[in-house]
């Protein structure tokens, strides 16, 4: 192999769109099981949101399952609570599904907000395993944590306000406004993160593969989905709630798979003088051997 196709910066090939799924499924089922909590509470309605964010994280985690080489080891997960994120993300789990699923079936209100704090945590957990990969640089800056944290809660009111819409429930204004809150804070967010990738100067590709996300964050397509959002709130357009829910979750699994699977370039290696194979003359040869 060519030495200098060596030092470029290269797409990592571990994480791949299973890892993704993992990020993608697992901020929005952790997002939505926090606002059902916040918007249903007790009420009936919240048993099938829940379920449906359980499930989410479920699948989520099934596709770690599936990358895993050796899923007979995947235990050994367990064992590094002191220093791995992924391991405090496998330990968080278990108790966010028993407490989900007590929620779920009887309805208690300590049950739902175990669940909805279980939850959060989670979501923390899965942004910081991204960040904690110090070798890709669309993956170890700053921003990477509030950003993904940001970008599942935003899903999971826009999950909310699709069901909404699915079950024929007029919108209710809080959930429109946070879902317009949640949308400015991550534009913000986007912005600060991709200048902070520019000012580090991160791998070109990786960057080029990034640009195609900016038009949901902060494009036309945002505008898009504040405008539908903004338009939702009054009397008649109540189902365009539906259509900006569906919109900002879209945004947010394009800005994770991009993020996990097509900006995952390393940062390459600085050489100031290429070795060249049979570049040494015969003089230099023999000063080396004496």
């Amino acid at each position: 192999m060519n030495i200098e196709n060596l030092i470029k910066p290269r797409r990592q090939t571990n994480w791949d769109w299973r890892a993704a799924g993992n990020f993608i499924c697992g901020g929005s089922g952790s997002g939505l099981l926090l606002f059902s909590a916040i918007g249903t509470g007790p009420n009936p309605g919240y048993r099938p949101l829940a379920l449906v964010a359980l499930i989410l994280i479920a699948l989520g985690l099934f596709c770690v399952w599936l990358e895993i080489g050796r899923p007979l080891r995947s235990m050994n997960v367990l064992l590094h609570a002191q220093t791995s994120w992924m391991t405090r993300e496998a330990l968080v789990a278990p108790p966010l599904f028993l407490s989900g699923a007590a929620a779920a079936w009887t309805g208690a209100v300590v049950w739902i907000w175990l669940s909805a704090l279980l939850a959060v945590l989670f979501l923390y957990c899965q942004a910081r395993i991204v960040q904690a990969a110090k070798g890709i640089p669309a993956w170890r800056a700053q921003r990477t944590v509030p950003l993904l944290i940001a970008t599942g809660l935003t899903e999971g009111v826009g999950l909310l306000a699709l069901a909404s819409t699915l079950t024929n429930t007029a919108p209710q204004v809080w959930i429109l406004a946070t879902l317009l809150a949640l949308l400015v804070l991550r534009a913000m967010l986007w912005r600060a993160y991709w200048k902070e990738l520019t000012e580090q100067k991160a791998p070109s590709k990786a960057l080029a593969a990034l640009n195609v996300v900016a038009i949901p964050m902060s494009g036309i397509g945002y505008w898009v989905i504040v405008a539908l959002a903004l338009l939702a709130m009054l009397p008649g357009f109540g189902v365009l709630a539906g259509a900006a829910g569906l919109l900002a979750v879209a945004g947010g699994w394009l800005l994770k798979y991009t993020m996990i699977v097509r900006a995952s370039f390393n940062q390459g290696y600085a050489l100031p003088r290429l070795p060249v194979r049979g570049g040494a003359t015969s003089s230099s040869r023999a000063g080396a051997a004496s």
